[in-house]
């Protein structure tokens, strides 16, 4: 598995770098002309991609070791799978509190409150105290989701309301963003890999080495984001009263109506339009599954020794290479439509459950089928988050986006706790895990839920065979894209 690792790594980079070329000679330049002649804006940009991107790296470099780092503590599969629904179960509680702390606390102190709260949770790896690893998953779980809003919030209300940017140029930043993002996770894994298995220094390294990183970011929000603020706050002080302690409350009371607003509204949007409440399903099913992949990748695949950094690294490789099959498919050369992608990454998906239900079996394990059909879940994955978020940007009302992907969220979390605590129960109660068959059971749910997932996917273009608002047709819809 060793050799296999690295072999798998090599050919994916020289795919990725084969279909990055492809889609650049495909992909119109026009779109960014108007936004790239502008200085303003990209000194602004440059401002929050150089923040956003600290924060992501930090986040990217915890993600191959954690299963490791608690085995290496010696606790047992059953212990572990508690300790991720404990991270799974704080994103529930804290989804609400993330989209209503930006408004209440303030945009930027929420970021700085990401930068610390992910800080202490790195540090709490440090402890083999059940407990204090249990609260550093909390912690977790609030980072996870303020880095999923505070962020996007910051920059939208700057983008808008302080710089008086268009509208249009918001998707620029965000898609140069997630270029960025997927690179970063294919690194994050190489330098995981070397600080804990070439130096030696163990799987609690990556770890301690992103607390720097968070540093900085926290560093640049309070100095640098605080100027934007500063830009704000004279406006501010033009166009309106003066803040001061009687008012305090008052805005309070303002962002905790405004938050419930949104939910209500979200909720009211989700169950009138059977367009969203079928994507809302599909998203569900197939992000929850993905959690539950998320905590088994590591004991499938490292009794047989490989480096788990590569490994990692090649996931988030293929990854990026099926958004790129997305970007190559979706181009004015193929026009593909995103639902048929779509169901092309949902079937994917299935398939690759229905190969580990079998690369799995106990006593009889395959670990080059099971890395590979990780490998093509990840592909799939690459397919399904553009496609899906094409889908939502036409069936879902920006104004109501917020808050009906905050109802989304809400089964996603709970479905893969669910699925966590039955794999804690057949692990506890029969010894499965990766001596047993619990993990094969496991997988063979996930394939069931793909295929969920499908009927889901077919019930909604079945819907809305005619509905031009989930087609990409023309140059408009490539633009859009």
């Amino acid at each position: 598995m060793f050799v296999t690792a690295y072999l798998a790594f090599v050919a994916l980079a020289v795919l990725c770098v084969g279909l990055e070329l492809a889609a650049r000679r495909l992909t119109s330049p026009q779109a960014t002309q108007v936004t790239v002649a502008n200085p303003a804006f990209r000194r602004f940009q440059r401002l929050f991609l150089k923040t956003y991107l600290l924060a992501l790296w930090a986040d990217w470099l915890q993600g191959p070791y954690l299963y490791k780092l608690y085995r290496h503590y010696s606790f047992l599969e059953s212990q572990i799978a508690i300790l991720y629904v404990c991270g799974l179960a704080s994103c529930v509680l804290f989804a609400p509190v993330a989209g209503w702390l930006p408004q209440a606390l303030g945009r930027r102190q929420t970021c700085l409150l990401f930068c610390v709260a992910y800080s202490v949770c790195c540090l709490t790896k440090l402890s083999r105290d059940y407990f204090v690893l249990i609260l550093g998953r909390v912690l977790g779980g609030l980072s996870t989701s303020l880095l999923t809003t505070a962020f996007e919030a910051w920059y939208v209300h700057c983008h808008v309301d302080v710089h008086d940017f268009p509208k249009e140029w918001i998707p620029v930043t965000f898609s140069k963003a997630a270029d960025w993002n997927h690179g970063l996770a294919v690194g994050a894994g190489l330098v995981a890999n070397l600080f804990t298995e070439w130096l030696e220094l163990g799987p609690v390294a990556p770890f301690l080495l992103a607390i720097p990183s968070l540093a900085v970011c926290g560093w640049l929000v309070f100095s640098e984001w605080g100027a934007e603020d500063k830009l704000e706050n004279g406006e501010g002080d033009r166009n309106g009263p003066l803040l001061g302690p009687p008012n305090t409350p008052q805005v309070r009371v303002s962002a905790q109506a405004r938050f419930r607003r949104s939910c209500l509204e979200g909720l009211r949007c989700l169950l009138s339009d059977r367009r969203v409440m079928l994507l809302g399903g599909v998203q569900a099913l197939f992000e929850s599954v993905l959690y539950i992949f998320v905590f088994l990748w590591t004991p499938v695949l490292d009794p047989h020794g490989p480096p788990l950094g590569i490994v990692f690294s090649c996931l988030m490789a293929a990854s990026m290479a099926g958004s790129m099959l997305f970007r190559l498919a979706t181009s004015a050369r193929y026009r593909l439509q995103p639902g048929h992608l779509l169901c092309l990454a949902v079937l994917l998906a299935f398939f690759s459950f229905f190969m580990l239900t079998f690369s799995t079996a106990p006593g009889q394990p395959r670990p080059k089928e099971s890395l590979l059909a990780f490998l093509l879940l990840e592909l799939a994955c690459g397919l399904y988050f553009p496609a899906v978020s094409f889908l939502q940007g036409r069936v879902i009302p920006m104004e109501r986006r917020a808050g009906v992907l905050g109802w989304f969220r809400l089964p996603l979390h709970l479905l893969a706790c669910l699925g966590l605590l039955a794999l804690h129960g057949e692990v506890s109660g029969t010894g499965g895990g990766e001596a047993g068959s619990g993990t094969r059971h496991m997988f063979a749910g996930c394939a069931a839920m793909m295929l969920a997932a499908l009927l889901a996917v077919v019930s909604l273009f079945t819907l809305g065979r005619n509905d031009t608002d989930l087609r990409l047709e023309g140059t408009k819809g490539e633009g859009e894209i």
